[in-house]
């Protein structure tokens, strides 16, 4: 694709709404229109104007700008909701990763042992991956901090040895990506069936819901969008589950958000049995009936109307 010059110029909050008028948008209230504008921006509101316009840059017959604020408003409430699930779920990984290494190793810093990690290597792109040392240096820095952390430095003014605290101690330094990163470099294939059978998964299965939650994660928390997305990094198709889960009409397609909502609840039905995450979907549905939700991924029939998702056993 050739490419060009990129020529356009900054609007105005007036031009921008002039703008939106003049590709059919129905507003009703300009002053509070152009309130939100200068709130959220013009270019964060347009991910959410294409799956209202037939016509390139020109709005469905009826649609108004309202209804683009309340699907924004939507998709919101929905980061918010998975963000904290995905909070819950991490905990308990973390919870589980240590205590599968540390027991079966008899070894409170086994984090330490550079055996248990693969041999570094380049990939594809030339960066070095070292998961042993990456950690070792997370580590280190935080005990030679200005202001360590409280845990790290009581550790410190009261041990000096072994070099390093525990492990349970170590592994509240890690990102939910460093977290990710790590279990994708033990050594032992029999290390990662441990951890990840804790939550009735393969293990390739768990290194790649663990590494979508991560790509999840960030997205919620740098406020992008999760409605009527494609997820660049897809958890994988769950082939084998342990447990209730959903029927094939909706598990082939794993790269939208209700497929990931779904992993969300496969996790929490051993994190936290009784989590009310149906019932916080229902209700957000509820909240918002104008919205779309097909285009989170929900399957729908020859009408056009969503299949009743809570029905499936995953969701019973």
């Amino acid at each position: 694709m050739r490419k060009r010059t990129y020529n356009k110029k900054p609007l105005s909050f007036t031009d921008q709404l002039k703008q939106l008028k003049d590709r059919k948008l129905t507003v009703l209230d300009d002053t509070l229109a152009l309130q939100y504008l200068a709130q959220i921006s013009y270019y964060r509101l347009s991910a959410y104007f294409l799956p209202y316009q037939s016509k390139k840059d020109c709005f469905d017959i009826g649609i108004t700008f309202d209804k683009i604020v309340e699907t924004y408003s939507f998709d919101r409430e929905l980061r918010l909701l998975v963000f904290g699930c995905i909070e819950r779920i991490e905990i308990a990984i973390r919870t589980q990763f240590i205590y599968c290494m540390a027991m079966h190793y008899n070894d409170s810093n086994w984090q330490d042992n550079q055996a248990l990690f693969i041999k570094p290597y380049y990939n594809t792109v030339g960066n070095r991956i070292d998961p042993y040392s990456d950690f070792q240096n997370t580590i280190s820095k935080a005990k030679t901090a200005l202001r360590p952390e409280i845990f790290i430095k009581h550790y410190v003014d009261n041990y000096h040895s072994p070099s390093n605290p525990p492990s349970w101690v170590c592994f509240e330094l890690l990102t939910i990506g460093e977290l990710s990163n790590l279990y994708r470099g033990l050594r032992n294939k029999d290390d990662k069936k441990r951890i990840a059978s804790k939550f009735g998964l393969h293990e390739t299965v768990f290194t790649s819901w663990l590494h979508s939650l991560t790509y999840v994660r960030n997205i919620c928390a740098h406020h992008s969008r999760l409605w009527n997305k494609d997820l660049s990094i897809e958890p994988s198709q769950l082939i084998k589950p342990i447990g209730p889960w959903i029927s094939e009409r909706y598990s082939r397609n794993n790269k939208r958000t209700f497929y990931l909502l779904c992993v969300l609840r496969y996790f929490l039905a051993r994190v936290s049995p009784h989590n009310n995450l149906k019932e916080e979907l229902v209700s957000l549905f509820n909240r918002y009936p104008n919205v779309p939700i097909q285009f989170l991924g929900i399957p729908t029939d020859k009408e056009g109307k969503t299949l009743d998702w809570a029905k499936e056993p995953l969701w019973l």
